[in-house]
């Protein structure tokens, strides 16, 4: 699901429906803008879904056939292609609504990730837009959801690391003073070659290094305890006037 601007794809061969449900789709009073994006496809390439990208799909159980004028099978047809089209818009794995013309069929049906719809003369076009849109509100707070969750799971991570180096701060300040203090012994060695000399000023210097991150580690530590407090003043303050 888009964070952004979900995709609708719209399967038939009828002009007539994509128009239907393009034109009663209900927009967001709050973002009219922000609508989906339809795609029309013929139901003849509805073999190839699950290599399509889109959040909904809207098919219509009518075949062209039954459409055409072929009455003597329209009862067969017309019960025979949500059956046929069920198990390919459930393979694709995302939610579907297929709307039929079985007047002994129910208003509506959930079989999954599909919804049946009974073709209702002036209200399905209507009631297919607000299950539409509902759906895809829900596949988008899912996706909040999911992405607010790998955010949280990131800053444990960081969280257990700032930690780990926190308690761990002293014993590597202690071994880095033992560091320096062997560094300076050793430079003041006499008779020290000077590649040893050399040798020993480069360790002294990254031990010197590494100190100044662990006492700016520390630094940010304070402010980071500071900034917690002062926020959490506030916040009692504020439930308090509340």
């Amino acid at each position: 699901m888009s964070m952004n601007r979900p995709t609708v794809l719209i399967l038939t061969s009828d002009p007539a429906f994509a128009r239907e449900i393009t034109a009663n789709w209900p927009q967001d009073p709050a973002a009219p803008s922000n609508g989906p994006e339809f795609i029309i496809l013929d139901e003849g390439f509805s073999s190839d879904l699950q290599g399509s990208h889109y959040d909904l799909a809207i098919s219509d159980a009518i075949s062209s056939d039954t459409k055409s004028g072929k009455k003597s099978n329209k009862r067969k047809l017309t019960n025979q292609r949500p059956k046929d089209l069920k198990p390919l818009l459930t393979a694709a794995g995302r939610p579907a609504i297929v709307i039929h013309s079985d007047p002994a069929g129910e208003l509506y049906n959930i079989h999954g990730s599909v919804i049946e719809l009974r073709r209702e003369p002036g209200l399905w076009p209507a009631m297919a837009g607000l299950i539409g849109r509902e759906i895809l509100r829900r596949g988008q707070a899912e996706a909040r959801t999911r992405e607010a969750e790998k955010i949280c799971a990131d800053a444990q991570a960081e969280a257990t690391l700032g930690r780990y180096m926190t308690e761990m701060r002293v014993n590597i300040n202690n071994a880095l003073t033992t560091v320096l203090g062997n560094t300076e012994l050793l430079a003041h060695e006499p008779g020290l070659p000077a590649t040893v000399q050399a040798q020993a000023d480069t360790i002294r210097n990254m031990a010197l290094r590494l100190h100044e991150v662990f006492r700016r580690f520390s630094s940010i530590e304070k402010e980071l305890s500071v900034a917690a407090r002062e926020s959490g003043k506030k916040a009692a303050h504020a439930t308090g006037r509340g």
